[in-house]
């Protein structure tokens, strides 16, 4: 295992059109990222349209457009990119969080809390499974959103005493009215996990006029707040995940050994 550099994209998103979306990450982010200094990018949840019900009209499949251009890009800067997208797939809808490199889809995962409150649960259907991608020694678990309310899901299970994952990444559309829950429950996902906690956010106004403020943010395994990135303001940033400190709170607090299990 090595340190893992991650970056973050907070951005405003354009409602329902992707080409102004890719246009933006490109002219904005993409374009001034130098390759080889990052390991993985993270964008929005449903970066390429923002947070739309209107599943017919701009799903695409695994091998559309957006999934292209992720790959180009990973390509581009030799580091592997995720974000989610809205996915059509054997007769349903998928707000499917998907992990790219220039060799191609590296790894998925299906939102398993979806937002009723926004009847995303009329739209879409829910993944079943908890997915840990692997990459340069690292495994990380991969949510979206509103699964950061639900601690069970990721729960950092114990496997052969030793954790599942060391980091947790939450791709997401969270509204600025409820952004102090949104800071906390990051907080309180690394605590109780003893694991990297990674939140990216969007800024501005979506096409039902909510509005976001971003504050994404990076936890270290013992709760310290290693980024909060402006709130309301666009920012890439790139942040470095330290081996040293998962090794240190492993050796001098293994708390994750007195794990409940059930």
């Amino acid at each position: 295992m090595q340190d893992l550099r991650i970056g973050l994209i907070q951005t405003q998103q354009f409602w329902e059109d992707k080409t102004a979306n890719l246009n933006h990450f490109e002219s904005h982010f993409l374009n001034h990222i130098d390759a080889n200094s990052v390991d993985l990018v993270l964008l929005p949840e449903m970066f390429n349209t923002s947070f739309s019900m209107n599943v017919a009209s701009i799903a695409e499949q695994m091998d559309g457009a957006s999934l292209v251009w992720l790959k180009t890009w990973a390509k581009k800067l030799n580091c592997q990119m995720g974000g989610s997208i809205i996915i059509s797939e054997n007769g349903q809808y998928y707000n499917r969080f998907v992990i790219v490199s220039k060799n191609g889809i590296e790894a998925t995962y299906d939102k398993r809390h979806l937002f009723r409150m926004a009847n995303e649960d009329q739209h879409f259907a829910a993944g079943q499974n908890r997915v840990i991608h692997q990459m340069k020694g690292w495994s990380i678990l991969l949510q979206v959103c509103y699964d950061l309310r639900f601690p069970v899901f990721s729960r950092n299970r114990l496997v052969d005493n030793k954790k599942e994952y060391e980091a947790v990444v939450y791709v997401a559309n969270w509204p600025k009215k409820r952004a102090f829950i949104w800071k906390n429950l990051l907080q309180a996902r690394a605590i109780e996990n003893q694991a990297y906690s990674a939140g990216l956010n969007r800024v501005g106004e979506d096409g039902n006029g909510i509005e976001y403020s971003g504050d994404s943010m990076v936890v270290d395994p013992w709760g310290n707040i290693l980024t909060t990135f402006p709130s309301h303001e666009q920012k890439f940033q790139i942040i470095t995940l330290e081996k040293s400190v998962l090794n240190d709170i492993k050796t001098s607090f293994p708390a994750y050994l007195d794990a409940d299990t059930l």
